[in-house]
């Protein structure tokens, strides 16, 4: 899915027509120059990624000779933005009290600008809700488009968490396991889809009515922009994009900050990621001075002579 929406994009619709013999290094170098004037680094990088897949799939076929050179991009990797927890709790109330009103704009605006239907243009419960749950269960927004309920389960014993044998997603499929909050927000969330009828085990998670899936992730990043702008808090301190991934970025830094004695492997694993990533992409948002008691804590000395 997201390999085809690259090429999509950007790609086909000026290569469509275009045999793929005739994919030179100056071929890719004019489309990352187009590219260059309204995308990062990151995302012209993506593109060439996505060619490059169908360039080698037509070697296979004999198609091509050889495959081109490719010109060389300098990455700018910026961290997403995550929230403060002041921040955060600033974006659930607003969420909240916006639940069930109407986008203050005309519905064939909405429609026209950003493809979202009449009857999905109210704020829907499932915001708060899910980026709640994405604080606490470090899951990816991916994760909201393909949740069903089969996919949780909810234990309780010494530590109350839910376990979570979600799609594999980034090459990991080991189960997750959440903060206790998230079994709170989950209850809530199955109360509310039950009084509709979707609180069965095949059922999505959030907004289960959507069938389209790609679409009703597009919903929630929608009403969030609208919540982000109402609180002025779509751009980070360093000028960083807020977006719903901002919640999984925020999670995995507050247990950075918070997590007594939390220790990288056991993170990433649980984040389904590495400790490479967490130390390039979240922990660089770590400052000293949010750590200021753990820099200033001494170790306590052992006396020689005690048992």
């Amino acid at each position: 899915m997201i390999l085809r929406n690259r090429l999509a994009h950007a790609v086909l619709t000026q290569w469509a027509e275009t045999p793929c013999s005739e994919i030179t290094y100056q071929a890719l170098q004019d489309l990352i120059n187009q590219l260059s004037t309204d995308s990062s680094t990151t995302t012209i990088h993506q593109y060439l990624v996505a060619v490059r897949k169908v360039l080698r799939h037509a070697l296979s076929l004999h198609l091509i000779e050889a495959m081109p050179e490719f010109p060389k991009i300098r990455v700018n990797s910026q961290s997403r933005g995550a929230f403060t927890p002041s921040e955060y709790w600033t974006i659930l109330r607003c969420a909240r009290r916006l639940a069930g009103k109407p986008y203050p704009d005309s519905s064939r605006a909405i429609r026209l600008k950003n493809n979202i239907r009449s009857s999905d243009q109210n704020m829907p419960l499932d915001l708060s809700m899910a980026a709640g749950f994405m604080v606490n269960a470090f899951i990816r927004p991916s994760d909201l488009r393909t949740l069903r309920h089969r996919h949780i389960e909810v234990v309780r014993g010494e530590n109350t968490y839910l376990r979570m044998t979600l799609p594999e997603t980034k090459s990991h499929g080991k189960p997750i396991v959440t903060l206790y909050p998230a079994v709170r927000i989950y209850e809530r969330i199955v109360a509310t889809n039950a009084a509709i009828g979707r609180a069965n085990p095949e059922d999505f998670v959030f907004l289960p009515k959507i069938a389209n899936r790609n679409y009703a992730l597009a919903v929630l990043g929608f009403h969030l922009n609208w919540v982000l702008n109402e609180t002025k808090l779509k751009m980070g301190p360093h000028g960083q994009p807020r977006s719903l991934y901002s919640f999984r970025h925020s999670a995995i830094t507050f247990r950075l900050l918070y997590g007594q004695g939390i220790d990288l492997i056991t993170l990433a694993r649980n984040a389904r990621t590495s400790v490479e990533v967490i130390n390039t992409h979240y922990a660089s948002t770590v400052t000293g001075e949010q750590n200021i008691g753990m820099l200033q804590s001494r170790r306590t000395k052992i006396h020689p002579n005690a048992a």
